[in-house]
């Protein structure tokens, strides 16, 4: 069973079994009673009402009158937060990553390895069975990012609503994603240096064609870097419009990227950044946000050696805008939470690690109206039965666009039929 049904016009006590209930046909009107609130990371609100209509946050704060008629969740003793972000995802792209039919999540490499057009809201899979593992996680949002060449493409922020499509897209494209060090200079054909230098003549030719798109179209100009439906592709980016999502471990790849960034006035954004702590403070003030895995602590490759536990504090701490996430891994999305979790253990400030999983994601893909709990956002609320950064709490209440989700998963449905 994977639906949510109203809760009714009752006081309902936050409980495991709230989930198994069908999910209503329409948002409710809802309101959270007597919970401690973070409407922002670093803003709590003590015994504070949440009210929700329409699928939007209508009220927030202490003493908060209910609407006659509401479903009346008791917070009492919970924490409610934002829904959590999954800010680069293989969620709804990947199923089995070894079946080429069951992975979805990287174009076709052939000869040029740049893929601008392809776009992830063409291959998202909403049925994928990862999905309701995730949100029953507290994961309301994931972005999900192609992967796989030097230009990959184009990736999408998707609810994880039950019952949504690709077609429901909050934003799509949310970016556009490229790579640098190792992984690129495998799709070029060269060394690390190579790729950027792909890099750089690529948008150098996008630039170049939109200039002379007339000529390109009577087989007036020379040849491009790639094809027009890239070259289209790319159009945003150079304009400042879409965010480019690099993928870059080393600092040296980092400083390449983000003297490129300034060169072209690019929306900058580093995935992985494993020596991102080295450039913290050039990265600070550019502006320019992390999206990392703070376990992923290991020295894998000699491209980027120098691996910190605490690389995601020292960010923070220079005052980068730091995403954490699973870097693709569809299956660990709901364990995000518990990413946070270590990189407080390692000096990351508890509201900046909540801030990593909601307020930076949002503004990093520039979707407005998420992120927080605050009146006039998307209600993506999630109830917890205690602090959502320690191992022993879980998400009692998942609400996605102001609907009651529920929490039943693959997982669970089998434990429920042969226990």
């Amino acid at each position: 069973m994977r639906g949510a049904a109203p809760l009714g016009l009752v006081t309902v006590a936050v409980a495991a079994t709230l989930a198994v209930a069908p999910r209503p046909a329409r948002a409710d009107t809802i309101a959270i009673v007597g919970a401690t609130v973070y409407t922002r990371p670093d803003r709590k609100l003590d015994d504070a009402t949440v009210v929700i209509v329409d699928g939007k946050i209508t009220a927030v704060g202490a003493g908060v009158a209910v609407p006659a008629g509401a479903t009346r969740i008791d917070g009492t003793g919970k924490i409610v937060t934002a829904g959590l972000i999954e800010a680069d995802s293989s969620l709804g792209l990947v199923t089995v990553d070894a079946e080429p039919s069951a992975n979805d999540g990287a174009p076709a490499l052939d000869a040029d390895k740049v893929h601008a057009a392809f776009r992830v809201v063409d291959a998202y899979d909403a049925d994928a069975l990862t999905i309701p593992v995730a949100r029953a996680g507290g994961v309301t949002s994931a972005v999900a990012v192609p992967r796989g060449a030097l230009v990959a493409g184009q990736s999408a922020w998707f609810t994880l609503a039950d019952g949504v499509t690709a077609d429901d897209a909050v934003a799509a494209p949310a970016a556009m994603h490229a790579s640098l060090g190792n992984a690129a200079s495998d799709a070029s054909g060269g060394s690390r240096g190579r790729a950027i230098e792909m890099l750089r003549a690529l948008l150098d030719d996008a630039a170049t064609y939109a200039r002379t798109r007339s000529a390109y179209d009577r087989n007036q100009s020379r040849e491009l870097a790639a094809d027009r439906l890239d070259l289209e592709a790319l159009q945003p980016v150079l304009r400042g419009r879409l965010p480019l999502v690099v993928a870059a471990e080393s600092e040296g790849d980092i400083r390449a990227a983000l003297r490129l960034a300034k060169q072209r006035k690019l929306r900058l954004a580093i995935s992985g950044g494993t020596e991102a702590w080295k450039v913290a403070d050039e990265l600070a003030r550019a502006g320019v946000a992390v999206i990392l895995d703070p376990t992923d602590n290991l020295p894998r490759r000699l491209e980027a050696p120098d691996v910190r536990d605490d690389n995601a504090a020292v960010l923070a701490a220079a005052g980068v805008p730091v995403a954490i996430a699973t870097m693709g891994d569809p299956d660990a999305a709901r364990t995000i939470r518990q990413l946070a979790g270590n990189a407080v253990a390692d000096g990351m400030p508890w509201a900046q690690a909540l801030a990593a999983l909601t307020t930076v994601p949002a503004a990093l893909y520039g979707v407005k109206d998420r992120g927080t709990v605050e009146k006039g956002q998307v209600a993506d609320v999630v109830v917890w039965s205690g602090d959502p950064l320690e191992l022993s709490s879980r998400a009692e209440v998942v609400i996605i666009g102001g609907v009651v989700q529920s929490l039943v998963t693959h997982q669970t449905e089998l434990f429920d039929r042969y226990r």
